[in-house]
């Protein structure tokens, strides 16, 4: 009775004030709900606890934003300040896409081929920084908690056998592979103890924390590893599917539409993505042979390509040298984005390799957000395994992807919105974030980045990556192809080497359609720059225009598109 009470006093607040509220609860619920990202964001009551997985959550989660979506409903938009609106916006956006993914369980999907819960303590121990007792104390409970972790994770899996709702073979074998790793890791070179490796001065009982930091590796975090190498060895692995596709799976086609909707934040069908992958594979191979030609090589579009695989000038000799060569682009950027972004962020980043135990089955590249609040800065993570798979001429588009301008730079600046709502700080909008990463390579060009032929190509062949993985994931997952028909797309026409395509498509089957939303969203961003550059002429301003992107923070593609025809309409009446 208080809470229907409670919920009809605030119907019956005026709609800002509604709003307030709502978000405030929201962001309370969110913040317990995720408390990694929480922690990560400062939030030091939230450091010490991992998320809650078990059906039980789920179904209270669902319930929450049952409320939730209720209260937003009641909230008359049209009495709203702009900003207010988007608020409003992005919230029913969000609270709908999190209701429609947890209608599918897909709790019971825990790990995909290069991560999952598994990997997810090692990628926290990477951004935690420990500066007081409590901090460290705090660390330590997160270790503890590690058997409830993974135990909970794998009967989520478990449940997922027992309704069809399960990792195909190709997936599971990876998987066992980095989980074997993990579990042979001999304690004193575990990943785990890096935020204890360095404490400040003012923590003297270093040793002593590092030692009950062992013990809890040795005693619980070791058998918890161990149980799930079994699991997957003697449970999952035998009932894991042979089938790729995720139709394949117990109402496994309602799941892929739903999750290509989410991926892109639009309403296209998976024939719609995959029709539009045809058209881009294309338009970028016309692209692609004008810069061959540039490049004056006499011979065939698939003689280039062998070249370009083969040929030793474009690879690297070692490890080191590949992470040297990373950085000196990534500098050389640095220098050069004050000419095309207004708005830059204070958080640096760092160029780090791949850790080894997950480096086989990992992508070229990666980043991993920092924490401004805790010190903590991103990492461009560059995969220095397979030396000959790794070419050079790709480089300058994977770290214009990868670090800036790519995701350091829009997430760095997204965590420091501080007039935002948190809630919106902290969007995980994939659409945007990849969309913004691929829009980024093409940024090489105004940059001056790209200096000649070969690099120009490997930014095409990146592109044609993206444009194939709308072909490739739609083709598994919606048509029901076989690995080797959505290889062809990436051998037939990029210059991507055979461990980089094989690793891509092993990730793209065990993780339906995020793969999908790297290219419609860097579609979007160019049609919404030519649409500025068109309706504003030589009132267009490339600086104020990735402001008006970026400074919203991440956004569904439609609300990104009325804040951007917002401030076109601003620009288009301001007095010459």
């Amino acid at each position: 009775m208080i809470r229907v009470v409670l919920l009809l006093t605030l119907l019956a607040a005026p709609p800002e004030t509604a709003l307030r509220q709502v978000i405030a609860d929201f962001e309370r619920f969110d913040r317990a709900d995720d408390p990694v990202s929480a922690g990560q964001d400062g939030d030091r009551a939230q450091l010490s606890r991992l998320p809650d997985v078990k059906p039980a959550a789920d179904r209270a989660r669902t319930q929450a934003l049952q409320t939730f979506k209720t209260r937003l409903a009641a909230i008359d938009a049209k009495t709203l300040s702009a900003d207010a609106q988007l608020n409003l916006a992005v919230l029913r956006a969000t609270v709908d896409d999190r209701l429609a993914l947890l209608s599918f369980d897909v709790a019971r999907l825990p790990f995909n081929s290069d991560s999952g819960f598994h990997t997810m303590l090692r990628e926290t121990a990477d951004a935690t920084a420990i500066d007081t007792v409590a901090d460290a104390e705090a660390w330590l409970a997160r270790l503890d908690a590690a058997p409830v972790w993974y135990a909970d994770n794998i009967e989520n899996a478990r449940r997922g056998l027992a309704t069809g709702f399960v990792q195909p073979r190709m997936t599971t074998e990876r998987v066992l592979e980095i989980a074997k790793t993990q579990a042979a890791t001999p304690v004193e070179f575990d990943p785990l103890l890096k935020p204890l490796a360095k404490l400040p001065a003012t923590i003297a009982d270093g040793d002593a924390l590092r030692t009950r930091a062992k013990t809890i590796l040795r005693d619980k975090v070791a058998p918890a590893r161990a149980a799930f190498v079994t699991f997957l060895e003697t449970e999952y692995l035998p009932k894991s599917r042979a089938s790729l596709g995720a139709s394949e799976m117990n109402n496994g086609r309602a799941y892929y539409a739903a999750a290509i909707k989410h991926y892109t934040t639009t309403s296209m069908t998976p024939d719609q993505v995959h029709a539009l992958g045809l058209s881009e594979v294309a338009r970028i191979r016309t692209a692609m042979d004008a810069v061959m030609a540039e490049a004056k090589f006499n011979g065939s579009f698939t003689e280039f390509l062998a070249f370009l695989r083969s040929d030793k000038r474009f690879y690297a000799q070692s490890r080191e040298e590949l992470l040297l060569r990373a950085s000196e682009i990534a500098k050389r950027i640095d220098g050069q984005l004050p000419r095309v972004f207004r708005t830059l962020p204070r958080l640096p980043y760092g160029v780090t390799p791949v850790a080894a135990e997950i480096e086989l089955a990992y992508t070229t590249g990666r980043y991993s957000p920092g924490s401004p609040t805790l010190g903590v800065a991103g990492q461009y993570l560059v995969n220095t395994s397979k030396l000959d798979q790794r070419p050079l001429y790709e480089l300058p588009a994977l770290t214009l992807h990868e670090a800036v301008p790519g995701h350091h730079l829009q997430i760095a600046l997204q965590q420091e919105l501080g007039e935002q709502p948190w809630f919106r700080r902290h969007a995980d909008v994939t659409a945007f974030v990849e969309g913004w990463g691929l829009y980024s390579e093409s940024l090489g060009t105004d940059l001056g980045i790209y200096r000649d032929a070969y690099e120009k190509f490997g930014r095409l062949s990146y592109e044609m990556w993206r444009a194939c993985r709308l072909v490739a994931d739609t083709g598994i997952h919606w048509k029901g192809w076989s690995i080797e028909q959505a290889r062809a797309c990436f051998t037939d026409n990029s210059a991507l080497a055979p461990h980089n395509i094989q690793t891509e498509l092993e990730r793209y089957i065990s993780w339906p359609g995020q793969a999908t939303a790297y290219k419609i969203g860097e579609l979007k961003l160019q049609a919404l720059r030519a649409k500025a550059t068109a309706a504003l002429g030589d009132k267009f301003n490339l600086r104020d225009f990735h402001d008006a992107v970026l400074l919203g923070g991440p956004l569904p593609l439609d609300l990104l598109e009325q804040r951007v025809d917002r401030w076109i309409a601003q620009q288009a009446n301001r007095r010459s």
